[in-house]
C-alpha cells in the first residue's frame, strides 16, 4: 500500500484537493494520512491591555477544526480509501514533513493555486516550502480558482 500525506487547511479549495488525492489513492492503492496544522497563536489577542491569551478560544477553535478533519476523513473512507488524520499546532512545513516521515509516506499531495511569484513573496507558500525541503516526492495538484 502507498502512504499518502495530504495537508489540509479547510480553505475553499480543500474539496478539490481531497478529490484529487482520493483519485490518486485509488489509482495507486493508497492510504491517505490527513494532517491539519493549526497556528500556535490561536488563543492570543492584542488589545488595549497588550497581548492576552484566551485558552477557551483556542480550545473551541481546535475542537471545531477536529470536527472538520473528521468530516473530511469520513468522506474519504466513504469513497473506499483508507484514511487516518492528525491535528497539531506549530509550523506547518516542519510538522507536515515530520508526519510524512512518521508514516513512511511515499508521497505528499498538495495543491497549487497558480498564484504569481509576487503573492509568494508577500504571503509565502507552503507548497513552495515543502518543494524545497522535502525528500519525499510531492504530487502538486492544480487547484482551479
Amino acid at each position: 500500500m502507498i502512504n499518502i500525506v495530504v495537508p489540509v487547511d479547510f480553505g475553499d479549495k480543500t474539496e478539490q484537493l481531497i478529490n484529487g488525492a482520493v483519485k490518486f489513492a485509488k489509482d495507486v492503492n493508497g492510504k491517505i494520512y490527513l494532517i491539519h496544522v493549526a497556528p500556535s497563536d490561536i488563543g492570543f489577542a492584542i488589545g488595549d491591555m497588550g497581548f492576552q491569551y484566551f485558552p477557551e478560544v483556542e480550545e473551541n477553535e481546535i475542537r471545531e477544526e477536529l470536527v472538520q478533519l473528521n468530516k473530511i476523513q469520513q468522506k474519504i473512507i466513504a469513497q473506499g480509501v483508507e484514511s487516518e488524520h492528525l491535528l497539531k499546532q506549530g509550523i506547518a512545513k516542519d510538522l507536515i514533513l515530520e508526519y510524512a516521515h512518521d508514516k513512511n509516506a511515499d508521497y505528499i499531495v498538495v495543491g497549487s493555486h497558480g498564484r504569481s511569484e509576487l503573492y509568494d513573496v508577500f504571503v509565502g507558500s507552503l507548497t513552495k516550502g515543502l518543494t524545497k525541503s522535502s525528500d519525499i516526492p510531492l504530487l502538486v495538484l492544480p487547484i482551479q480558482e
